[in-house]
Parts: C-alpha cells; sequence; structure tokens
C-alpha cells in the first residue's frame, strides 16, 4: 500500500471528528514519524481530509499548530500516567509509574513506530531561544517536579538527598528516553526502571 493510500484509509475514520481534532490528530502523526520540519501543511490537510482554511481558522500558523502538538502531547502522557497510578499514589509507585508510562508508550505508541519522545525530537529540530524548547523544557520540568515531589515524600526531613535523588532520577529517565528512541523499544526504559528503583533503595 502506497502512503497516499495509507493516508486515505487514516482519513476515512476521522470524518466524523471535528475539524480542529483531526488537524491535530494528523499533524501529531506527521510530525512524530517524520519531523516538524519536513511536514508541511498540505500533507497535514490531505491526511486530515480539510481545507486548508480550515487549519487556519484552527491554528493561526504552523508555529501555533506546533504549540498545539506539544500540549496535546504532554497533556496526553500526564493523563495516561494518572490513570496508571491513581489520584494518590504511594510516593515509590509514583516515581515508578512515570517510568511505567513512558514503557507504555514505547510498547504501544499511538503515533505509529516508536522514535522516542516527541517533546524532545520536536526541540531537537528548533534552533536555541525558540519558543518551542522553552515550552518543552516547562513540560520537562513539570515531570521533573512530580518526582521530586514523589521521593521528598520517600524521604521526609532529608530535602537535600531528596533533591539529589530525584534529580539523578530525572535525568536517568531522559537518558533513557533518548537512547530507547534511537533503539525503538523499551529495553533501555525498563533497565532504567530497575536502576531508578535501586536508587530509590538506596536514598
Amino acid at each position: 500500500m502506497s502512503r497516499e493510500q495509507e493516508s486515505a484509509e487514516a482519513v476515512r475514520p476521522e470524518r466524523r471528528r471535528p475539524a480542529r481534532e483531526r488537524i491535530l490528530r494528523a499533524a501529531a502523526r506527521r510530525f512524530y514519524q517524520e519531523g516538524v520540519t519536513a511536514t508541511g501543511i498540505d500533507t497535514i490537510t490531505a491526511e486530515a481530509g480539510v481545507a486548508k482554511m480550515s487549519l487556519y481558522n484552527n491554528f493561526s500558523s504552523k508555529a501555533d499548530l506546533v504549540r498545539a502538538y506539544l500540549d496535546d502531547r504532554h497533556e496526553d502522557w500526564l493523563v495516561r500516567y494518572r490513570r496508571r497510578v491513581g489520584p494518590e499514589p504511594d510516593p515509590r509507585d509514583g516515581v515508578l509509574g512515570v517510568f511505567d508510562t513512558y514503557i507504555d508508550g514505547a510498547d504501544a505508541p499511538p503515533t505509529g513506530d516508536f522514535r522516542g519522545c516527541g517533546l524532545l525530537n520536536a526541540a531537537s529540530e528548533m534552533p536555541a531561544g525558540h519558543e518551542g524548547r522553552a515550552q518543552v523544557r516547562r513540560q520537562k520540568e513539570e515531570v521533573e517536579r512530580m518526582i521530586a515531589e514523589h521521593v521528598t515524600a520517600l524521604l521526609p526531613g532529608r530535602p537535600d538527598a531528596a533533591r539529589a535523588t530525584a534529580r539523578q532520577i530525572a535525568f536517568l529517565l531522559e537518558g533513557a528516553m533518548v537512547r530507547a528512541g534511537l533503539e525503538g523499544d523499551s529495553r533501555c526504559l525498563r533497565d532504567a526502571r530497575a536502576m531508578a528503583e535501586r536508587l530509590l533503595d538506596q536514598a
């Protein structure tokens, strides 16, 4: 099946969705699989089954669409994390649940073959100082804060140790995610999860 046929097949079940949602879904698939720079507006509108005017009625520019894609991808991760660990997770489960949520995404990626972190992939295409890089940094900092809150709860009265351990775990996570993207599977993330467990045991 050609790429054009694959795109047509992807469009058919999407027809009943609102145009904005179809555009964002199409952009998510293309941005993740082919890159932000390599994906043109015409490709997105064709896959979404909408006119170009419809895209610009929902997004002021491609940059606006990229911002929405980054926010949507991060929010999707947060939803999956909360669903996995529950509303009030045990602190240890809260830390390891971060790894588990990334592992879930690597084993069953929502937008095609696994290529690593979509946020980092997008940021790597942007120049220093680009607002999109700042957006991704804020999103990554949110995950790091979540880890830090759980580690702090595990190490009451030891703020310095909690900060150091949380930082190690956050860096371990991001490094493993980059390597997992290169490998195309979750093995590095599973190894990193085991290392994080040992860090928590030794803290």
